[in-house]
């Protein structure tokens, strides 16, 4: 995967000092869901093709594809199979093993420019081989719930060969773990983890697969920092922070410190709904606008890119296509962000968590 500094300067509109910065860096984004549009049945979304019309321009869905990805410079991702919560909870199950399957099949067509990377030192090896690394991550757990003998079940989540990466515990509606942040959740007040989820917690801890905190309830957050291994870093992967906005889908001082302090980074999202003040920034300021006030608040080895493209989010005007990162790029330099927080910010700090979880 090679990018051409010059060009992408050119294309994007950015200083070439910007460009050159960013095609020298590890540009990893801790939330895709851009495995989503090809499983709308009235989209017919290819995610193999480049599509030079951005679906609904840019708005929702039709971010990325696996042509603008690769002509982005954007090195790794962890690409999420997003779980349908209103399915049975045994066909759920079921629907994710097809799901996985078809999400093998994608990176097999494209050998030698994906490829699926379970570390941080398989991810150096994709990246040096020019490859895009692919992260699997699963966007609501309770895809699980009814695995016929719960995660012992299941062979390739075990042990260092496990291929998920991630898990998010909770999506945008209660499950069985415990209560999302969502204000369209059933119950109210201080409910959190259940039993069940403080177990799930531990499984996920057994396989070093990251315990994602985004979407969750604040309660539920502090139940899972309290059953989780101490020696294991914490992720929330795409979120905004309550300290620019307030917001519900949003983190709070006390949730960033203590994400920071388990060595784990927190993804800044790309939706100006979670993210835009009045009076701030209409463009990709707005995004580094919440970086700021992470590393102000828990310090810049703590933040990252969480963009939920392709997640039914509405990004600022110009990052509406995946091409862009490098946009960021350039509106990290005119904040005075120096080039070595930059590179942390774009993928240093998640290759560090990565290799404190699985090396």
């Amino acid at each position: 995967m090679t990018v051409d500094a010059t060009g992408l300067a050119r294309a994007h509109g950015v200083s070439q000092a910007a460009a050159e910065l960013f095609v020298a860096s590890d540009v990893i984004d801790l939330h895709i869901d851009t495995f989503i549009p090809p499983r709308l049945p009235l989209v017919r979304y290819d995610v193999d093709k480049r599509h030079d019309k951005v679906l609904l321009g840019g708005r929702f869905f039709g971010h990325l594809d696996i042509p603008r990805i690769l002509e982005s410079g954007l090195s790794g991702a962890m690409w999420s199979i997003t779980t349908n919560p209103f399915r049975r909870a045994l066909r759920r199950w079921v629907v994710f093993q097809k799901n996985f399957e078809r999400f093998q099949a994608m990176i097999a067509r494209h050998p030698g420019r994906l490829e699926l990377v379970r570390s941080a030192a398989e991810y150096r090896a994709a990246r040096a081989r020019g490859a895009h690394a692919v992260m699997p991550a699963i966007q609501g757990g309770n895809a699980l719930e009814k695995a016929p003998a719960g995660l012992d079940s299941i062979d390739w989540l075990g042990g260092a060969h496990c291929p998920i990466v991630r898990v998010t515990l909770v999506h945008l509606t209660n499950a069985a773990y415990g209560i999302t942040s969502s204000p369209f959740k059933l119950w109210k007040g201080k409910r959190g983890l259940t039993e069940v989820g403080r177990d799930f917690v531990r499984h996920l801890n057994e396989r070093r697969v990251f315990v994602d905190l985004a979407h969750i309830n604040r309660q539920g957050f502090w139940d899972a920092a309290a059953v989780h291994d101490k020696s294991q870093p914490l992720i929330a992967t795409h979120t905004g922070v309550c300290g620019v906005k307030p917001h519900w889908r949003n983190l709070d001082d006390a949730q960033l410190k203590a994400i920071a302090d388990t060595g784990g980074v927190i993804g800044i999202i790309f939706s100006r709904a979670f993210l835009k003040v009045r009076g701030g920034p209409d463009d990709a300021g707005m995004i580094v606008d919440h970086m700021a006030h992470v590393i102000d608040v828990a310090g810049e080895d703590a933040v990252a890119i969480g963009s939920d493209y392709d997640g039914a989010i509405v990004p600022p005007k110009d990052l509406r296509s995946g091409e862009a990162y490098v946009r960021l790029v350039d509106k990290m330099l005119a904040r005075g962000f120096g080039e070595a927080r930059i590179q942390k910010l774009l993928g240093g700090n998640f290759l560090r968590s990565f290799e404190l979880l699985r090396g």
